[in-house]
């Protein structure tokens, strides 16, 4: 189990302890949309940086950045759900993330917040809103739902 996965124990209704297992999220914002990437792939936010462009790349795949010798495909993650282009602004940053030993960044909007999730409330995305990149959201209790990003399926298509 990682450093951000705990463990918790919950009552449940019969009085016997049940497990609550929490799992911590960067939350960002995509075209209005709150998104979570669990904090088991970020390996960090970058809000200034120079992306080079690649040739014959498709269209969300803005370039190539070069991190302390490593060279990072940049995805706009917007493009990449099939999202209309904006202007980048202020806030909009880069996310770096490693998924399997395989380093991308995913340019967003902007980044909210880091928060616990009890993997027990995420339900899956209903039929007619699934997006090939979304594995399950959950409820934010202030009117507002955030999609969990499936970062297995992101390093798989892009």
């Amino acid at each position: 189990m990682s450093a951000d996965t705990q463990m918790n124990t919950g009552a449940s209704i019969s009085g016997t302890a049940t497990p609550v297992s929490t799992e911590r999220f960067l939350t960002f914002t995509c075209d209005g949309l709150n998104i979570g990437v669990s904090t088991n792939y970020v390996i960090e936010i970058i809000t200034d940086h120079s992306i080079t462009m690649v040739p014959l790349a498709p269209d969300y795949l803005k370039g190539i950045i070069s991190i302390r010798g490593q060279v990072i495909p940049i995805i706009d993650i917007r493009l990449r759900m099939g999202k209309l282009p904006i202007e980048y602004t202020s806030t909009t940053c880069i996310i770096l993330l490693d998924i399997n030993d395989v380093q991308l960044g995913i340019l967003v909007d902007a980044v909210q917040q880091v928060m616990d999730v009890d993997q027990s409330q995420v339900s899956p995305v209903p039929v007619e809103q699934q997006q090939e990149l979304i594995r399950g959201m959950v409820s934010s209790g202030n009117n507002s739902v955030i999609l969990f990003l499936d970062c297995e399926r992101l390093i798989e298509t892009y």
